[in-house]
């Protein structure tokens, strides 16, 4: 790799490159290794432009100051990666819909709410999926006290999510029969049924810092996010995630992404990279707040 990359706005040295870097990591855990210059100055030159600011080494010296704090913002929300599909590892939504589903019924029945929470939901494909899953499988529960936290850390990826308007090409993934249930033509393109986004609530959160949810969930979906951050990153999170889960919660996870070893003992595998918090087991101490 050369010393600097070049751009229209001059040249990020690989010692603002190091400053980027390690605010990236502090702010939202992402680790952007050296063999990623090239990509963080090319979404960089956009934020550059935005603010007026003639180069790299100017904007390094202003996001990483005090005046800076809501330009980081801005620049997690582009150096963040946003993929995803509808019923993306659709594994996942057969276990949900085959084994979690008819005990969440009957904890509806029994006049319970029933929480999910997609974590890291990106542009809205995978919440969406859940409650077309849900609406599917178990209508009667659509009906009653049934909610979906969508989070992301991305703020303008959010805005799209909840629009829920995408292309053709975004909605491969779903079966023709749900296309015509739950989408409706939107200008150039499709837009998700209003009825189906009652049940979902979209909210900034960053996995860092504390959540402020007060009721523990029926299911977590958390896939290919934390395989941005680093093992020390992951194993604050795990007990975390646990502790916000109720008692036998369903967690799911990306295809390449495991719990730790140590994690692992309070949890069961249930399928593939499909868990459940096992009876009884105790998280150590976290930032989850309960009331």
């Amino acid at each position: 790799m050369t010393a600097a990359a070049t751009t229209g706005g001059g040249t990020l040295t690989e010692a603002a490159f190091g400053k980027i870097s390690a605010l990236a990591k502090a702010e939202a855990g992402l680790v952007l290794p050296t063999t990623k210059l090239t990509m963080v100055q090319s979404r960089l030159r956009h934020r550059m432009s935005a603010l007026g600011l003639p180069t790299y080494n100017d904007y390094v010296e202003f996001v990483t100051s005090q005046k800076g704090a809501e330009e980081r913002r801005h620049m997690i929300s582009a150096l963040t990666t946003n993929v995803s599909h509808f019923f993306r590892e659709n594994h996942h939504f057969e276990i949900f819909r085959d084994r979690a589903l008819p005990l969440l019924m009957a904890k509806s029945r029994a006049g319970h709410p029933v929480r999910i929470w997609s974590a890291g939901c990106s542009s809205g494909q995978e919440p969406y999926s859940i409650a077309m899953t849900i609406q599917e499988a178990a209508p009667e529960l659509a009906a009653r006290d049934v909610l979906i936290l969508a989070s992301d850390i991305d703020p303008n990826i959010l805005d799209k999510a909840e629009a829920g308007i995408y292309s053709e090409q975004q909605i491969n993934g779903i079966p023709p029969e749900m296309r015509k249930k739950y989408l409706r033509p939107s200008g150039n393109g499709l837009q998700i049924d209003t009825g189906l986004k009652r049940m979902i609530r979209f909210r900034e959160l960053n996995l860092l810092r504390d959540w402020p949810m007060r009721n523990k969930f029926d299911a977590i979906f958390c896939r290919n996010v934390v395989i941005y951050f680093d093992a020390p990153t992951q194993d604050t999170l795990w007990p975390r995630f646990e502790n916000a889960l109720a008692p036998e919660g369903w967690f799911f996870l990306g295809h390449s992404e495991r719990v730790s070893d140590a994690a692992a003992t309070r949890f069961t595998s249930v399928g593939m990279t499909a868990y459940r918090t096992k009876p009884g087991a105790e998280a150590p101490t976290t930032k989850v707040k309960e009331a």
